[in-house]
């Protein structure tokens, strides 16, 4: 089902679109095993043959999902991060680097450098993997030696790193010191590459945190953390913030919003307008759970989005697989109907 003003779309794709509906169970199973094949790296790295080459591998998989849908791809991440504590290190690892990989993308670093980048985001806290998965579940303040492990981490990982035979002296450089404080208002491109990706790194780190949830707190929603961290206004001058803005969306795709006729959606895809996602309506004004998605194109006209929703406050069971498919198959068919709507004489009179 769909709204008045956009394109006529079914929330189920049809069989002329088959060949997406295996691409997109594959995507969701690929999703999983990343997750844990970086749980296996993180828990264990002094039993791993080759660690190096296995972290290259593993960097090589990861930007083939990005590449192959990346709004599937931020979907299936968010959810994953959202929903559940168990295995929190490799998690929070995996959203890090993912949006590293897109934020390189975004401000054109160097391949060097966005390898680094990505490589640091992936395995900064493998010094404290055991410590970060235990935190997450742990509802008390952490102990006096808790904090004293959390402090020292980053070194930690960085040596760790050097015994496992990493010899990128940027992406060691990076882990060193991935919670130090660097000038957000001096323009990335006039600051040394270890200054830059820290300053990258750090920002994607703080938004990670917020968004998953832990047993002392539930997660934020995108939006609040993002505020969280920039304020309620996204100053330009801080490119790195303005570029997470800009690129993820403060309701990007695999996120909870309410709209503003009183339904709760879930944002499926970005759209060419920052902030005006392709949305499903899964809740309806009166708190029911829809039997069926009715999807919304918040670019074109109402329902508009309200406000951002964390994963907490939504009590609904979703198919995953099916709304992602249910997004792509909206936005190839979105794309066709404008493209219809141009090429006919008088469309637009």
């Amino acid at each position: 089902a769909t709204d008045a003003c956009t394109p006529p779309m079914s929330a189920h794709p049809s069989s002329t679109h088959a060949h997406s509906e295996g691409e997109y169970e594959d995507l969701l199973s690929l999703w999983s095993d990343l997750e844990s094949a970086l749980s296996v790296l993180l828990s264990r790295p002094l039993q791993v043959q080759d660690f190096p080459g296995k972290v290259r591998q593993f960097d090589a998989w990861l930007q083939d999902l990005v590449a192959h849908d990346i709004d599937a791809a931020l979907y299936l991440m968010f959810q994953h991060a959202s929903k559940s504590t168990v295995g929190y290190s490799a998690s929070h690892a995996l959203v890090c680097g993912t949006l590293c990989h897109i934020m390189a993308q975004e401000l054109k670093l160097t391949q060097r450098e966005r390898d680094s980048l990505v490589r640091a985001a992936l395995t900064m806290n493998i010094g404290m993997t055991a410590l970060q998965d235990e935190l997450a579940v742990q509802r008390e303040r952490p102990t006096a030696e808790q904090q004293e492990a959390i402090k020292s981490h980053p070194e930690d990982s960085m040596l760790l790193l050097e015994r496992l035979f990493i010899d990128d002296q940027l992406w060691l450089d990076v882990v060193g010191q991935h919670h130090a404080s660097i000038a957000e208002r001096v323009p990335l491109a006039q600051q040394e590459p270890i200054d830059r990706l820290t300053r990258v790194l750090g920002t994607i780190d703080r938004y990670a945190a917020m968004i998953s949830p832990r047993k002392s707190r539930a997660g934020r929603s995108a939006t609040d953390s993002v505020r969280a961290i920039v304020g309620q206004e996204v100053d330009q001058r801080d490119e790195v913030s303005y570029t997470l803005v800009r690129s993820v969306g403060l309701c990007p795709p695999g996120t909870f919003v309410k709209l503003d006729n009183g339904e709760t959606a879930i944002v499926l895809r970005r759209s060419d307008k920052a902030n005006h996602p392709l949305v499903a309506s899964v809740i309806d004004a009166k708190g029911v759970q829809r039997h069926e998605p009715r999807l919304h194109q918040t670019w074109l006209c109402k329902p508009q989005v309200q406000s951002a929703l964390a994963r907490s406050a939504v009590r609904v069971d979703l198919n995953h697989r099916t709304m992602v498919r249910v997004g792509l198959y909206a936005a190839r068919n979105s794309q066709e109907y404008m493209r219809n709507l141009i090429t006919v004489p008088g469309a637009l009179h």
